[in-house]
């Protein structure tokens, strides 16, 4: 993989615990944003990645973007809408499991998918695109049609197609739009990084062979599946890999730690590591994350000299 990622989704207003009763710290966070930032701090200060979303034009948008541009994540395609404002969450810890509440009705990320020519426009020197589950749930019927629509035209072109199926059945309206929606993505994306635990609740599969063979029959050519604590599982071009994860000693905070092992997958892709290298990266740089507090943090985690 080469050229520059573009990261497409919703960055929305994060309030974080902190070691105090009833005391959160503010930041800004969301899935698509959280691997945006681990690429930005893996990858060589060249590889240009950027962020593709909508935001208000108050004041509270305005520090997000300063946010995104003081984190080195490119802003040029970042749409500002004056009748709406961004999302916020908070984030409730009960022993590193993290459950959250939402408040995104008027979200100006929801129109993120609009305008197909602002998509096409930014995905046009891109080398990679990076999109959600939660990317898709968020838009409305036609938007989600559009971006998939223009994803594809992308990945004719040339371009990689990355995508993660973080299912949240709550941000759908029912779990066959959901279901349904996911292996449409799929079927555009050249790499797909499921969760087993959410695979087989959702689809019923049976373990983590089930879930690759599911979206590599949907076109995806290589599918990496995350077990939590248990092996990790690829299928690339129809090779099997097996990795086991990092050990971690205290789970503090479980909060993007699926975005920061996507991060670390990609980094070491997109700089030519081979797929078993690359999954050891993604789960050391997660083992870090989840040992701290929040969704941000900056890492010790690095690709290693030659790539």
């Amino acid at each position: 993989m080469n050229g520059g990622i573009l990261s497409i989704g919703e960055c929305m207003v994060e309030l974080a615990p902190l070691p105090g009763e009833g005391d959160y710290r503010m930041g800004y966070a969301g899935d698509t944003l959280n691997s945006a930032w681990y690429l930005r701090r893996l990858l060589p200060a060249a590889m240009p990645v950027s962020y593709f979303t909508a935001v208000g034009t108050d004041a509270v948008s305005d520090r997000m973007v300063d946010f995104l541009a003081q984190a080195g994540i490119g802003t040029d395609h970042v749409q500002r809408r004056a009748d709406r404002t961004v999302g916020l969450y908070l984030i409730q810890l009960d022993r590193g499991e993290r459950s959250f509440s939402y408040w995104r009705g008027q979200s100006a990320a929801r129109t993120l998918a609009a305008d197909g020519d602002r998509l096409d426009a930014a995905l046009r020197d891109m080398g990679t695109a990076y999109f959600s589950g939660i990317t898709l749930a968020i838009l409305p019927e036609d938007g989600r049609a559009r971006l998939l629509d223009r994803l594809a035209a992308f990945r004719a072109r040339g371009g990689q197609v990355v995508f993660d199926p973080n299912l949240r059945p709550r941000l759908w309206q029912d779990t066959a739009t959901m279901t349904r929606a996911v292996m449409q993505a799929a079927a555009v994306s050249d790499t797909v990084l499921p969760s087993h635990e959410d695979e087989a609740e959702w689809f019923g599969d049976a373990d983590p062979a089930a879930t690759a063979t599911r979206y590599a029959h949907a076109g995806a050519a290589e599918v990496v599946i995350k077990n939590g604590p248990g092996p990790m599982l690829a299928l690339s071009n129809g090779d099997s890999i097996t990795v086991d994860p990092v050990k971690v000693a205290e789970v503090v905070d479980t909060t993007a730690a699926g975005d920061s092992f996507n991060a670390g997958y990609l980094a070491a892709r997109t700089a030519g590591a081979a797929v078993a290298d690359a999954m050891r990266l993604g789960a050391t740089l997660a083992a870090e994350v989840i040992g701290t507090r929040g969704a941000l943090m900056t890492p010790t985690t690095a690709l290693p000299p030659n790539g």
